[in-house]
């Protein structure tokens, strides 16, 4: 298997942590060199986005989608642990999230054409080889939160996942011409999504 930069999507609570988890140790153990990551990122302008979802800070709609926008910016051009530089020192990159997460979360509030023209720099300078979708109804992923979360995040409602979901599914259907986009039932078991997405890889 070639060098890959595979992306996670999903509503909250769709098990895409779990899933970057188990992707990344069969790949270790198949002799790959893997770099996992996440968005938000935990640079200093990530964390100003963690906070305000954690409800310690107050911000605009439109100033949440442009600081995921900068975040993403650093995320993929950071001198030390950025994706074109892990990706340059040939790691296979797994990221949780990346911009069609920005599309689906915010253009629920913001206009999403807007999102994704403002996310048009990540997109032309990095493209995932694969977007996994793990695709679970919002009544499920909310079980799940309540069930492992301490506190409910700003975006963490069962009407705003729906909405999250529909535009999720917009933006695939704006873009499915341009990107590689995968579909994984994620009602299923977590060994069941995880060997339907080792499958996948496998025809990549």
């Amino acid at each position: 298997m070639k060098q890959l930069f595979i992306v996670f999507e999903g509503i909250d609570g769709s098990g895409k942590s779990t899933q970057v988890k188990l992707l990344t140790e069969k790949l270790i153990a198949a002799g790959h060199k893997v770099y996992t990551t996440f968005e938000p990122t935990d640079s200093p302008i990530g964390s100003l986005v963690r906070n305000i979802f954690k409800g310690r800070m107050n911000a605009d709609h439109k100033t949440i989608a442009a600081l995921n926008v900068a975040d993403r910016l650093d995320h993929l051009h950071n001198e030390i642990n950025g994706l074109l530089k892990k990706m340059e020192e040939g790691y296979t990159v797994i990221s949780d999230r990346y911009y069609f997460s920005s599309y689906a979360y915010h253009g629920v509030h913001v206009d999403i054409d807007w999102v994704i023209a403002a996310n048009a720099l990540s997109a032309a300078t990095l493209k995932p080889d694969v977007n996994f979708f793990i695709d679970v109804d919002p009544e499920v992923s909310m079980k799940r939160l309540n069930s492992t979360r301490g506190t409910i995040e700003l975006y963490e409602t069962l009407e705003n996942l729906q909405q999250v979901k529909a535009k999720y599914l917009e933006s695939f259907e704006k873009l499915k011409g341009e990107e590689k986009i995968v579909f994984i039932n994620g009602n299923q078991s977590v060994a069941a999504i995880a060997d339907d997405i080792w499958k996948e890889l496998d025809n990549l």
